[in-house]
């Protein structure tokens, strides 16, 4: 495994200049051609793929890039690149020309920023590489048409308003990736209803089953593998979908659950919470209380 901590490092394995210790605007068609391999960077990068000639390795899977792919990445994500249809194994000696472009941008870049205090909100950058953005040709324009305000000002002599401006246009292109993203999930609303199908019924299977009793209450994270997906572009699809978060439909289908269960004057409380993954009776009974203003016990004097 490869590691780039620095941007001159990775900027010299590329064999492109460095104008700016902490950011880097790579126009990828003209590095060097480079051995596959998979790495790790100390810095965040937005590759936008613009045209169809490999797969991306990314943890361990793989993602056919199209042309016009965004993938987002945050430091110390594993990425790679590898030839389409070629077995990993037989690549280590191949080489390959890179086509498209990179942002890169180091954490110390926007620390006390607006843009640090605000980067969880771009989520994106926790997304598997299969839930790459795929641009428009008019979302492409926009796109390199904030990288190139961005090489403008790394084309400046360095000054004071430097990093300002610098990380000001890094934050417009990264809430521009926002709207692009909306408007993904918005244009695969069939895609997205069957995963919600798929959701409701992962929740459905799981209280019906033994998965609660051996594995505890269902989590987003537990929800979105079982659908291959990251935990964050999950929850941001099940928000843009229904107005909930991943979360609260978690929430219903427990609160559900537990009142079934209490229908059943024959099992103790104790005895529900066990079957349905809670670790003591008294979490139950908090979690009951919160969400319905009434005890487990009061709920079944309520509906004898």
């Amino acid at each position: 495994m490869i590691h780039y901590e620095t941007i001159q490092q990775f900027n010299d394995m590329l064999g492109v200049g460095t104008l700016h210790p902490m950011v880097s605007v790579v126009h990828l068609d003209d590095a060097r051609p480079m051995h596959h391999m998979l790495h790790t960077n100390g810095f965040y990068s937005v590759m936008l793929k613009d045209e169809k000639f490999c797969d991306i390795i990314y943890g361990r899977s793989r993602y056919d890039y199209d042309k016009g792919s965004v993938v987002c990445t945050a430091p110390m994500q594993v990425v790679g690149i590898a030839p389409t249809n070629t077995a990993l194994g037989d690549e280590a000696n191949e080489l390959f020309q890179p086509v498209g472009w990179g942002l890169f941008f180091a954490p110390e870049l926007i620390h006390g920023t607006s843009l640090a205090r605000n980067l969880k909100e771009y989520t994106f950058f926790d997304y598997q590489a299969n839930e790459a953005l795929h641009l428009s040709e008019r979302e492409r324009e926009v796109f390199l048409h904030c990288l190139g305000e961005i090489q403008t000002e790394l084309n400046h002599d360095i000054d004071r308003l430097t990093r300002r401006l610098v990380v000001s246009n890094i934050e417009i292109l990264l809430d521009h990736l926002l709207r692009f993203y909306e408007r993904q999930f918005i244009t695969r609303e069939v895609v997205n209803s069957d995963l919600l199908m798929r959701f409701e019924k992962i929740l459905s299977h799981y209280f019906e089953g033994d998965n609660a009793t051996k594995n505890g209450l269902p989590t987003v994270r537990y929800c979105a593998s079982e659908l291959c997906l990251s935990p964050n572009y999950f929850g941001d699809l099940i928000k843009k979908e229904t107005g909930k978060t991943a979360q609260e439909h978690i929430k219903q289908h427990t609160l559900d659950a537990i009142k079934r269960e209490l229908a059943d004057s024959s099992k103790s409380i104790g005895e529900v919470a066990y079957s349905l993954g809670f670790q003591y009776q008294q979490h139950l009974s908090r979690f009951f209380k919160k969400e319905t203003g009434m005890t487990p016990a009061e709920y079944r004097l309520k509906s004898a």
